[in-house]
């Protein structure tokens, strides 16, 4: 694989003179050309809905500064709509969602159908063909964590309460959302590998607000059932897990997970992280997204301490988190740049 792609060889656990670099949040706010596109679609959905411009989306932040890897343009709130929960999206508001406040409200879900992220799929089939050959391709899809807070309080929360409360309430409803958000973000996930992406990320955003009993319950054994299903049924994939906030359960997630790759967010100390983690699975990450909007010689210090953390071992560069919208794009190119000259 190595001799394919640099983000192929490094989630095959090779270490590289300069590691693979790619953003999280790449396409979006902070590109003109994607403002400008933006605005030809009526709604966030809408956006995400047309293959013709999600695809253009995916492809603007590869044509501008070559990244190692593209991600699909979408949403990880495309799960709740194929649902049936009644998704929108708030212009500097973000997410609004139907919520499920007691377990009678599970009535309004239907079963998932995949035939509703038809226009996802196409976007991917629509993207690979124009990606440079060493340029890898991401897909994801959110965790059932994750995106059931959201299903629960119908928008992003402070620490996810209302789910947390919901879970204590109604454990096995709870877990019953849990088992229905896993089995379709794994069908999803599957059919984003047969439309073309090589790599899928799960995003574990709100990992971190849970104590450990429910991060074991709710995020861990979730996570570990989704990795061995995608490891199955479509062994050729690579998988990355980002648990945002997962902090020292980092060590057991690279050890019993099973995934090829994991994020290590902003909050956490690279040299921990690579000092205490296996040594097999690619860690990925993890430089403020702050910083990059700082700039000057704050954003090279700031690279190079990542750079020294992750030596030699497999390391994907990354944000700790999503770009930021305020981000200027010179500074993109300064990242890049000094990453990548980090090998020569």
């Amino acid at each position: 694989m190595s001799s394919e792609k640099p983000l192929l060889s490094v989630l095959s656990g090779k270490t590289a003179a300069f590691p693979p670099i790619w953003l999280m949040r790449q396409a979006g706010r902070y590109l003109s050309e994607y403002r400008e596109i933006r605005e030809k679609a009526a709604s966030f959905l809408d956006f995400c809905y047309d293959p013709v411009l999600a695809a253009e989306a995916t492809l603007q932040p590869i044509r501008r500064f070559g990244f190692d890897a593209a991600i699909l343009f979408s949403d990880i709130l495309v799960i709740p709509d194929a649902l049936g929960q009644q998704v929108s999206f708030e212009t500097g508001e973000g997410p609004r969602l139907d919520p499920i406040e007691t377990p009678g409200d599970f009535s309004r879900l239907k079963a998932f159908e995949l035939e509703k992220l038809a226009p996802v799929l196409e976007t991917i089939e629509r993207v690979k063909g124009e990606l440079p050959p060493q340029t890898a391709f991401i897909g994801f899809c959110g965790a059932p964590w994750t995106v059931a807070s959201y299903m629960i309080a119908g928008r992003g929360t402070k620490e996810q309460e209302p789910a947390r409360l919901f879970a204590y309430l109604y454990p096995d409803d709870f877990a019953r959302l849990i088992a229905i958000l896993a089995s379709a973000s794994v069908e999803y996930l599957c059919a984003q590998i047969d439309a073309g992406v090589e790599v899928v990320q799960i995003f574990d955003s709100w990992a971190g607000s849970l104590p450990p009993q429910q991060f074991e319950r709710w995020v861990f054994e979730p996570l570990r059932a989704m990795v061995a299903a995608i490891r199955e049924k479509r062994p050729q994939a690579r998988v990355i897990v980002f648990a945002r906030g997962a902090g020292t359960h980092l060590p057991r997630l690279t050890r019993e997970l099973g995934a090829d790759g994991y994020g290590v967010d902003t909050a956490m100390d690279g040299v921990w992280a690579a000092r205490k983690c296996e040594q097999g699975p690619a860690l990925q990450g993890n430089l403020d997204p702050l910083a990059l909007v700082a700039g000057g010689a704050t954003l090279e210090r700031e690279i190079d301490a990542v750079l020294g953390a992750f030596a030699g071992r497999a390391h994907i560069f990354n944000l700790g988190h999503g770009i930021l919208p305020q981000t200027p794009i010179a500074h993109v190119e300064r990242l890049i740049a000094r990453v990548r000259r980090a090998g020569g």
